[in-house]
């Protein structure tokens, strides 16, 4: 083999910079923040993040892919809390979804991935592998959490996709939509309304 073909060789097999994935999401997001969904563009993202273009499109070929990406980073963070019930861990996600939906990034994200989704089947896939199901665990962890605590009656009545369905898309209606804040009592009486329909609709409930 070449001098030239093993070099070939050697970048086609070299693993995928961790540090450059991190710069790149955090200078999305920044970017997002300060500028907003129509005016990002995927130069800016590059000189921020202090990569060439083409690092950039080796991992993500388009704007909507970065942008997916950054979203599902974000959302990745949310967890459910170590103990409680099923009242707490309920209202701890939806406090956690309502604090990234307030800022910038996020929602300037998601209504311009929504928004161009809409005219973009592949897209409106995209964005539901890379962001709806990856977050059904928080509500799949809660059934199971459910069980364990002996809430039985209650987790049987945990539909996951419907669950699921009624706080992302209350939550995302009521900021996103509406552009309401997620104040304290909202929050409350969402959370409450939630926990008995869901406590009613049990075996014996």
């Amino acid at each position: 083999m070449s001098e030239n073909e093993n070099a070939a060789a050697s970048r086609k097999g070299r693993p995928r910079s961790s540090t450059a994935d991190d710069a790149i999401l955090g200078a999305t997001r920044a970017l997002l923040a300060e500028r907003g969904w129509a005016t990002l563009t995927v130069g800016d993202v590059a000189v921020r993040a202090g990569v060439a273009k083409t690092t950039l499109y080796r991992r993500w070929a388009s704007k909507n892919e970065l942008v997916t990406a950054a979203v599902a980073d974000m959302l990745g963070t949310l967890e459910l809390p170590e103990d409680g019930d099923l009242r707490s861990d309920l209202d701890s996600v939806v406090r956690q979804f309502a604090q990234l939906l307030a800022r910038p990034e996020m929602s300037s994200a998601l209504m311009g991935l929504i928004a161009d989704s809409t005219r973009d089947p592949e897209l409106r896939r995209r964005v539901r592998e890379a962001i709806v199901e990856p977050q059904k665990r928080l509500v799949v962890e809660g059934r199971a959490r459910a069980r364990a605590r002996g809430e039985v009656g209650v987790a049987d009545a945990i539909d996951v996709d419907l669950v699921f369905d009624v706080i992302a898309g209350t939550v995302v209606h009521h900021m996103l939509v509406s552009a309401e804040p997620a104040a304290e009592e909202w929050v409350g009486r969402f959370v409450a309304f939630v926990t008995a329909g869901l406590v009613g609709c049990a075996p014996g409930g």
